[in-house]
């Protein structure tokens, strides 16, 4: 687990091994929600790259006889 430091203007960096494992890119935006004593970081994605994300998926299964 990484330490980071809060500056004076309230600002922290994430650590670079993060950055990399996570692909991180300037200008990404990060929603924070706050739990009671902690805060965590959620990376927001643009709906555009979820294109394709489900191709192949198996969409077949069985349906109950009042379902078609």
């Amino acid at each position: 687990m990484d330490t980071v430091k809060i500056s004076p203007k309230y600002q922290i960096v994430i650590p670079k091994k993060i950055r990399e494992k996570l692909n991180l890119k300037p200008g990404q935006k990060l929603q924070i929600p706050e739990f009671g004593d902690r805060i965590e970081f959620f990376l927001l994605k643009d709906i555009k790259d979820a294109r394709g994300y489900l191709k192949g998926i198996d969409t077949s299964l069985e349906r109950e006889g009042d379902r078609i």
